[in-house]
């Protein structure tokens, strides 16, 4: 497979697979005979084989070394030891992972077997996600999790024990029946737990989730009528924020915190725009235009093209190798409205003077008009030099990216 030395890759493996439906869930994953894991592995590894030569016919190129890889879904520890052996002797196939690469596997509690346990080990799993969702039992089972509190901690202890410190459990604000008192339960567990890493979601209510429709069509079930108000969601995040903090978890993205040194090295190579691979359903790529491989983004007179693509999210599609690949080209307006809305996301903030150097003053200039505008609104923290979310802005992010995006739009037809 023919890459180029540069700058680190990561790669992301989707693995659809589940055990149930979580009613919250807007992902590409599900339900499926365990008889398509094999060949789903065997498309993955087809994959990761074809990458350079599909990178290279679309005109960018591939960083050989790669410094991490995150299997997400779905439930990547239902894949039978021997198929996540061959996953993992695949990658390392085709690519050269760094001795100390950050590998995370996304884990549902309850449902990593002991057999599985050993294969992560002995893959280089060394970070892994626990979908908790919430520590209140009666919640987690409305939600569709199967699992219990004593489980989540007995699946601590256990990871631990196998020499996997490296952990990060998932919190969602605003599940059905869910209280003040059961959203501080939640939270002093996950405190309590000491886990170095932590992830706190608002729910988002939409039609690709079975919950989101039945609220959105004003129906009952799910218990749908008892999810809490958005008010009420938005005063639960805050207190997450406090307790986080008063707990040494600092926030540093709008849905995650860390411990000093233990932030997600994966997920912030999303928010700052370095290249990546997306193998497997629905899955993402992001990946630099040959000559900027080559020579660095900054030394170009104008930032070159970006390639992004996605996957098919249909699953016997992707089997049979008949799914489209759906890929664009961002320009420099786009990239520089990326640049802000993903900036954002981040406690560090976007920085002015890179923006300037990469995009020039043409297309900056009026984004700092919009933020300046942003930051009399209490939107934004700005003073010229960089520009960050105030604790308000966090709650309404959505619609300060929007304003961004709205900006690249008219930049576009100008």
């Amino acid at each position: 497979m023919k890459h180029s030395a540069g700058n680190a890759l990561g790669i992301y493996v989707s693995i659809p697979f589940c055990r149930s439906k979580c009613t919250y869930c807007n992902f590409a994953s599900g339900v499926f005979p365990a008889s398509d894991h094999a060949r789903y592995v065997k498309r993955l590894i087809a994959d990761l084989a074809g990458a350079g030569a599909w990178a290279e016919k679309m005109g960018t190129e591939l960083p050989r070394r790669v410094d991490t890889v995150y299997l997400g879904g779905g439930t990547p520890s239902l894949l039978a030891p021997e198929l996540l052996a061959q996953l993992f002797a695949a990658i390392r196939a085709e690519f050269d992972l760094d001795a100390d690469a950050e590998i995370t596997m996304e884990c549902a509690p309850g449902q990593i077997a002991d057999a599985t346990l050993e294969a992560m080990v002995a893959a280089g799993v060394n970070r892994v996600s626990l979908g908790v969702q919430s520590f209140v039992d009666s919640e987690a089972r409305l939600s569709g999790r199967l699992h219990s509190r004593a489980v989540v901690e007995a699946d601590l202890e256990r990871l631990r024990a196998a020499g996997i410190t490296n952990l990060n459990l998932d919190l969602i604000a605003g599940l059905a029946e869910q209280t003040f008192a059961s959203w501080e339960e939640s939270l002093e567990a996950l405190i309590a737990s000491e886990v170095p890493h932590a992830s706190v979601y608002m729910l988002e209510v939409d039609e690709d989730s079975r919950l989101g429709r039945e609220m959105l069509k004003g129906g009952a079930r799910y218990r749908a009528g008892l999810v809490p108000n958005e008010d009420a969601i938005a005063r639960m995040y805050e207190r997450a924020l406090e307790r986080l903090e008063a707990a040494g978890l600092r926030q540093y993205e709008i849905s995650n915190f860390s411990r000093p040194g233990f932030e997600s090295r994966h997920n912030l190579r999303y928010w700052q725009r370095r290249p990546y691979l997306g193998v497997g359903l629905d899955a993402s790529s992001m990946a630099l235009h040959a000559a900027a491989f080559r020579s660095g983004v900054g030394s170009q007179e104008k930032p070159p093209d970006v390639l992004r693509a996605t996957t098919t999210d249909d699953l016997q599609a992707y089997l049979a190798g008949t799914g489209t690949v759906e890929t664009s080209r961002l320009g420099p307006a786009q990239q520089h409205e990326e640049a802000w809305f993903l900036g954002l996301r981040t406690n560090a903030g976007v920085d002015v003077a890179a923006l300037r150097m990469e995009f020039g003053e043409d297309l900056l200039a009026p984004a700092l008009e919009t933020a300046r505008r942003l930051a009399e609104d209490g939107l934004l923290i700005f003073d010229g030099e960089r520009a960050r979310l105030t604790a308000r802005g966090r709650l309404i992010s959505n619609d300060v990216f929007q304003e961004f995006l709205d900006l690249a739009a008219e930049t576009a037809t100008s």
